[in-house]
């Protein structure tokens, strides 16, 4: 059986600390096992915050990278 991986984005720049994680956190209601979710942030907290996130959830940060207008997090939904 494979799975089929659905790429989620939400853009929560200009948004500060809860934005970004309320933002997140939206889209992970929506998402199922094997999806990515990409958000782009201006709040550097972000960084902090999904690594938080990802621990408290089960999920995987695959990658956080500053930009320089913004802060782009991948994570993999690994669990529900």
């Amino acid at each position: 059986m494979s799975m089929e991986e659905n790429k989620i984005f939400v853009d929560s720049r200009g948004s500060s600390c809860p934005g970004p994680i309320v933002d997140l956190a939206k889209a992970y209601r929506n998402s199922k096992v094997g999806d990515t979710i990409e958000i782009w942030a201006t709040d550097k907290g972000i960084k902090n915050d999904v690594t938080a996130w990802a621990q408290k959830t089960g999920n995987q940060v695959l990658s956080i990278e500053d930009q320089p207008d913004k802060v782009v997090v991948i994570i993999k939904i690994l669990k529900r």
